[in-house]
């Protein structure tokens, strides 16, 4: 089961919005067949394994171990619990059940009928974790939450300002921080802002320092007051616009009308549920942040600490959590939380 682990985190950032699953074949204690699912729309982990093994009459007398329940529906692709069955595969080692309602069960149901002998929670805690955005998403209805900022050893995540209208970046951190972000774009579904940090920073949200896709971007913008000339309104990617104005398409800027009052979280994250948006990076300003801290709507938090000092401007968010795990990074930290 350890081995499918590992297996299934080779499809992080490509098989969402499936989950990620590793499957292994083994025949007399010996791996005979292993695999993972690649890519959404392609052969899930367990049909990858099974065509992987070079003897197929060696499969009616072999276990299949596979860190999530088989599935029992045709979706893009056809059940993988109606192949196992159909293969003859005696025995199925299963890390935990997938709680997506089309699934939830009824995999395991199916092989069990199919005459399986079926065993269930195998590092079942280790199984759900390496798929927590998928069961948040699946279970919360709404997206994984990751609240990201950097701020200054004397805790400020923005100096002082020239002025309320100033367009510039302040690094806080390094290069080597600045890679870590745009690969975690890549991994993740979308990036959030708020209007202030969307004109302050005019930052692009995009994959510039690895390779991938990028993130939908997101920002909220009551009034609809943001430049067009702002890079966020590039077209290089996806980006929704929420507002309290209009309802509208162009290309692919998504304009979405809810209204900004004491429940505009919720409204967001139910509509970016509705899209299907799985995980959520919300990298601030402050307000933005400290909402989201406020109303307990995170599942993760990272934090760079750079090698600066500002002495004045914006303070970062109170956050009275313990860290979970420091990363150095060079000069910088990266402490990561977990709720």
């Amino acid at each position: 089961m350890q081995r499918c682990l590992e297996l299934a985190k080779n499809g992080f950032g490509t098989a969402a919005p499936n989950p990620m699953v590793g499957s292994v074949i083994v025949y007399n204690d010996k791996i005979i067949g292993e695999a993972y699912h690649q890519k959404c729309g392609e052969a899930h982990a367990e049909v990858n394994a099974i065509n992987s093994v070079e003897n197929p009459e060696l499969l009616k007398k072999s276990t299949l171990y596979v860190n999530l329940e088989p599935c029992a529906h045709h979706g893009r692709t056809p059940p993988c619990s109606d192949l196992i069955v159909k293969k003859g595969i005696p025995r199925v080692v299963i890390g935990c059940v997938d709680s997506f309602a089309k699934v939830s069960g009824k995999g395991i149901e199916k092989l069990e009928n199919g005459g399986c002998e079926v065993i269930v929670g195998v590092l079942e805690k280790e199984a759900r974790d390496l798929n927590r955005r998928f069961f948040t998403f699946h279970e919360k209805k709404r997206p994984y939450i990751i609240l990201k900022w950097a701020e200054t050893k004397d805790g400020f995540i923005d100096k002082k300002r020239r002025s309320e209208e100033s367009v510039e970046q302040n690094w806080i951190t390094n290069q080597i921080s600045k890679q870590l972000v745009h690969k975690w774009r890549t991994e993740e579904s979308a990036f959030m802002i708020g209007r202030k940090t969307a004109q302050k920073d005019n930052p692009q949200l995009t994959v510039r320092e690895w390779t991938g896709r990028n993130p939908v971007r997101i920002v909220l913008d009551r009034k609809l007051k943001l430049s067009k000339e702002l890079k966020l309104f590039d077209k290089n990617a996806d980006t929704l616009i929420f507002n309290s104005i209009i309802n509208e398409q162009k290309h692919n800027l998504n304009y979405i009308k809810v209204k900004f009052d004491d429940h505009i979280l919720s409204s967001v994250l139910t509509k970016l549920y509705e899209l299907e948006i799985q995980s959520l990076v919300v990298e601030g300003g402050e307000k933005l942040l400290t909402s989201f801290i406020k109303s307990s709507l995170w599942d993760e938090a990272r934090v760079f600490v750079g090698n600066k000092y500002f002495k004045e401007g914006v303070k970062a968010p109170e956050f009275l959590y313990k860290p979970s795990e420091e990363v150095l990074l060079d000069d910088s930290s990266l402490y990561y939380y977990r709720c």
